[in-house]
């Protein structure tokens, strides 16, 4: 025996997706095919799922910086930036970004140590979050200019939020010889 049903359960329709977001995810790397390594991290964030672009800038060689400051005793980093396109959430991404550091053989002993692979979540489009797991912009962005450097040559209008335009903060790092 069946029964009429008047009202049937509301079943939701699909929800709407977040929207596409340029995020810029800093890479470093001293240990190993330094080289080899960012740019397959970089086609391996390419393959994530909602990730529809990502464009990675030249490479560049710095000194290691340390807790105690910069270091040309320890092994050198190459450091790079990526503007990745994406409507995954920025909490997410970041998962996903430290999957793949760990898929790199990333080990976290000691903070500021040498690394197989580093990623950063520096910028997710104009947001910002005190989240402490998901602090956005990062929090010492606007003072690394192996970050900013090849950040600018990706994109010569690019924003630091809550800090201004990256060139700008180039200019000044440079003028006082930091970075």
């Amino acid at each position: 025996m069946s029964r009429n049903l008047a009202n049937p359960p509301h079943i939701p329709g699909p929800r709407e997706g977040r929207p596409e977001t340029v995020a810029v995810v800093a890479f470093g790397a001293n240990l190993g095919d330094r080289e080899d390594t960012i740019r397959n991290a970089a086609e391996r964030i390419g393959r994530l799922p909602l990730v529809s672009d990502v464009r990675l800038s030249p490479l560049h060689e710095t000194v290691a910086l340390t807790l105690d400051g910069p270091d040309p005793d320890v092994p050198g980093y190459v450091n790079a930036v990526a503007l990745v396109t994406t409507r995954l959430a920025p909490s997410i991404l970041l998962g996903m970004l430290h999957a793949i550091e760990d898929e790199n053989g990333r080990e976290r002993h000691q903070r500021w140590g040498d690394r197989t692979l580093d990623l950063d979540l520096i910028a997710y489009g104009d947001e910002t979050s005190t989240d402490p797991h998901v602090l956005l912009p990062h929090p010492r962005a606007f003072e690394r200019l192996f970050v900013l450097e090849p950040w600018l040559e990706l994109d010569p209008d690019a924003v630091l939020p809550g800090h201004g335009l990256v060139a700008g903060l180039v200019d000044e790092l440079r003028r006082l010889g930091r970075g």
